[in-house]
């Protein structure tokens, strides 16, 4: 495993990441209010976060994001590594847009104007797929050379 990110994934890992870590703090600093939406939609989706506390389950979020984003960020920290912690996270995401009614035009995946600012989750999906495929397909190129 490479122990630096390569310098082309630089620009996709930094913008992803600031927007990620934006997220969390934003969502760190909500209050009360904020917390019940947050947790609203998510259970909504979601129906084992039923249980959850609103402000525990968003605070919980809000440092996850603020982690993975700082993760992307950072050069250290392996593209494989962060490139799977964001596959899997913005798997969840994406999972709000396919599971909340009223996101997607019926029978297809276009988003309706309410479901536009969820979309985007697709991206996040494809950048940390991109990461991680580039890495496993580096590292088994790297076997090949070896042989």
């Amino acid at each position: 495993m490479r122990f630096l990110a390569r310098a082309h994934q630089m620009p996709a890992r930094l913008s992803v990441g600031a927007f990620v870590v934006n997220s969390g703090l934003s969502k760190l600093k909500g209050g009360d209010e904020a917390a019940e939406q947050t947790h609203g939609t998510a259970k909504a989706a979601y129906p084992f976060l039923e249980s959850q506390d609103p402000r525990d389950f968003t605070r919980m979020l809000g440092t996850a994001e603020v982690a993975l984003g700082t993760a992307l960020m950072v050069p250290l920290v392996p593209s494989l590594l962060a490139g799977a912690a964001l596959t899997a996270f913005a798997g969840g995401l994406t999972g709000l847009y396919l599971r909340l009614p009223g996101m997607r035009e019926p029978g297809g995946l276009r988003p309706t104007q309410q479901g536009i600012p969820l979309a985007k989750d697709f991206w996040l999906l494809g950048i940390g797929s991109a990461l991680v495929l580039e890495e496993l397909g580096q590292a088994r190129a790297g076997r090949r050379g070896r042989r």
